[in-house]
């Protein structure tokens, strides 16, 4: 039988605080125009454990289903969400809906992971209450519908535990960026989370032209909505999407997300700002992802404006997979390993040019099965 009082153990890997010193080799260009030898150093000692400070053995811990580290947590801590990360403090929301502000256990921000930030906006975590009336991350609950991308090299979430993803582009001011849509739409396919498109500044431009775009969109079984916050188009039927669900909001700079989220509903004052005629881009009036309660039920989170989308753990081989009108498709291609670009009796090729496929969402697949940005 097992001992109840030993305390459980996970071996895992920590990232190390800094490089490891290597030996100089380069004594002799030291020496100098008058080579005094006798001043330069005559020894070197280095650690020699190297890798092996990699790993570590946490006690008080054990292994997930996925492999990944649990911390044991006592009585004293309380559950809470994440409301924002600014720098090494965070905003937390406790059960009871008051907030504190946060710091985050060392041994979480010292975890060798994939992730550029331990904790973020959306998050159920664990924490310790203080007497100050602050308190310390102990545990990171698992996440799902997880929005995230590419940023050097490592995976940047946005947010984290949400249902659906409101995709903002706006009509024009800045222009519209049909492929980035396309991109954001992979994105919540892979992760498990429902897209809407919205489509905003509807009332600057003629809406018969938005028509083939939104039809397309339409077509694949996504939400649509044409939106105008100066002319009240639609707004309510958005407030009715995101009653009592947990939504992300997303988009380039300028498209008006923060006005959007403002008319849904006025007491969250966010700031906004105004788009370049000259560049047609918008400034960051959002520095940072803020889940926001709404009164209407639910949460949505606020995220800085994107100027590129660079998808985070996929593989050519499932973009296809991600696109819903190109699915259907893929089953009569001639080869089942048929990447749709170049071989004979692609039933995806045939499709786009008889008119059944989309051309512009058929670039868009080919863009992202070449892993280029957009």
């Amino acid at each position: 039988m097992s001992d109840p009082d030993k305390k459980k153990k996970f071996r895992t890997e920590f990232r190390k605080n800094r490089s490891p010193r290597t030996r100089q080799k380069d004594w002799a260009k030291h020496v100098g125009e008058e080579g005094k030898i006798d001043d330069l150093p005559h020894g070197e000692r280095l650690s020699g454990k190297g890798e092996l400070t990699k790993k570590r053995t946490v006690t008080g811990a054990e292994a997930t289903a996925d492999g990944a580290m649990r911390i044991d947590i006592d009585a004293e801590c309380l559950r809470g969400r994440v409301l924002s990360v600014y720098g090494l403090s965070c905003l937390v929301e406790a059960e009871d809906g008051s907030t504190l502000q946060c710091a985050v256990r060392r041994i979480l921000k010292t975890l060798s992971t994939e992730d550029r930030h331990v904790v973020v906006a959306g998050d159920e975590v664990y924490y310790r209450p203080d007497n100050s009336g602050e308190g310390m991350i102990e545990r990171v609950e698992p996440r799902r519908g997880v929005m995230s991308r590419t940023s050097r090299g490592r995976q940047h979430v946005i947010a984290a535990n949400v249902d659906q993803m409101c995709i903002v582009s706006s009509a024009a001011e800045p222009y519209l960026k049909p492929h980035l849509i396309d991109r954001l739409i992979v994105s919540a396919e892979m992760a498990g989370i429902r897209p809407i498109v919205c489509i905003t500044k509807v009332d600057l431009i003629d809406p018969h032209e938005l028509q083939p775009l939104l039809g397309t969109f339409a077509r694949c079984g996504y939400e649509v909505l044409p939106l105008s916050t100066r002319a009240g188009i639609n707004i309510d039927a958005l407030r009715k999407l995101l009653a009592g669900k947990r939504s992300v909001v997303v988009g380039q700079s300028g498209v008006g997300k923060s006005s959007l989220l403002n008319a849904i509903e006025p007491q969250l004052n966010l700031r906004v700002g105004v788009v370049s005629e000259e560049t047609q881009k918008g400034k960051h009036t959002t520095t940072t992802a803020k889940l926001v309660k709404l009164a209407t039920g639910g949460y949505v989170v606020d995220t800085p404006g994107i100027r590129s989308m660079e998808l985070w753990d996929i593989i050519p081989e499932e973009v296809c997979g991600t696109f819903r009108d190109l699915r259907p498709f893929v089953n009569h291609c001639r080869f089942p390993d048929c990447t749709h670009q170049h071989e004979a009796g692609c039933a995806v090729k045939d499709g786009v040019a008889d008119g059944r496929l989309d051309v512009r969402r058929y670039e868009s697949y080919l863009q992202l099965f070449a892993g280029d940005d957009a």
